[in-house]
């Protein structure tokens, strides 16, 4: 029994060559993924000067908190940050209220014209009207210029599909038989048998929903030009194309002393330690979240990528 036990176990020389090589470059990949975060970091906890002469690449030089008060006493950027949370909030809450209960009902086998109704939703995933169209129902629908042009979006079809495989798989349709032969309707067996044995899956869509809406800004750009209602995106992009045109303008320079110059470099400095300070306060939430869903997320996208 022993010496079995020692064949099962027995490693080949290439098994452990495959092993060495693999986590060799896991841990490369590891360091890869996770260097642009720790970049950021380092760089918003260092001296201006030494980020502008780029000096900053493994570790904070010349340690300082400088552009973090500096963000904190801006008052556009804090403006911006509750927006993109009130954003977030609502586009999340809007896309679960459109996306689930949609999935739940193609989830049934007996619909009628359920493969119709698939491949209407999967034409819109590969043909659209454009911006152009999108535009015009906005404005038609005195929706420019306010929260609801942003928290108003399209159903995202792919996670539709990944819900609806959920359902599907997931789920024993023995469940929601033995319910109706109890008396429950369509609407008992949803809210007191899908929805709670589908948090995983919840879980998924409410992370890619939030990270969707968290780093957009495409949309807020074309519908919102109010600086009050604009998310924390459009804030940053509108502090970097100032500094950007300062410093590339020609005549702007020509134009000004030495001493004047020198102060518009020092600020042009403190705007790119900045930029990184919010690049990490911007991802702070998303990364605090993440461990929350994470034990959900695997499961989530593993039932609802099986072919249903």
């Amino acid at each position: 029994m022993v010496k079995r036990r020692q064949e099962s176990i027995r490693v080949s020389h290439f098994d452990k060559s495959f092993d060495v090589v693999n986590t060799l470059f896991m841990v490369i990949f590891l360091l890869i993924m996770f260097y642009p975060l720790y970049f950021t970091i380092i760089v918003s906890l260092s001296d201006i000067n030494e980020v502008g002469k780029g000096n900053v690449w493994f570790y904070p030089k010349g340690f300082s908190f400088g552009a973090y008060e500096n963000v904190v006493v801006n008052d556009s950027l804090w403006v911006g940050y509750k927006n993109s949370i009130l954003y977030t909030i609502g586009y999340t809450l809007y896309g679960l209220f459109i996306t689930i209960p949609t999935a739940y009902v193609l989830s049934k086998k007996d619909l009628f014209a359920k493969s119709f109704i698939m491949w209407y939703f999967l034409i819109t995933m590969y043909f659209s009207g454009g911006i152009v169209p999108s535009y015009i129902l906005i404005k038609n629908l005195q929706l420019m210029n306010t929260p609801w042009a942003i928290i108003l979006g399209t159903m995202s079809i792919y996670n539709m599909i990944i819900t609806r495989t959920y359902f599907s798989n997931a789920i024993p349709g023995e469940l929601f038989e033995s319910a109706h032969i109890d008396g429950a309707n369509e609407f008992q067996g949803f809210f007191k048998i899908a929805l709670p044995l589908a948090k995983p899956i919840i879980a998924v869509i409410v992370l890619y929903l939030a990270v969707a809406q968290w780093n957009s800004y495409f949309s807020a750009m074309i519908y919102t030009s109010d600086k009050n209602i604009q998310p924390l995106q459009l804030v940053l992009r509108r502090i970097l194309l100032m500094n950007e045109q300062m410093l590339t303008n020609p005549d702007y320079i020509h134009d000004l002393s030495e001493e004047e110059y020198s102060i518009v470099v020092q600020k042009s400095r403190l705007a790119e330690s900045m930029k990184y300070a919010v690049i990490f306060i911007t991802s702070a939430p998303l990364l605090i979240a993440y461990p929350f869903v994470q034990k959900y997320f695997v499961r989530g996208v593993l039932i609802g990528s099986l072919k249903g």
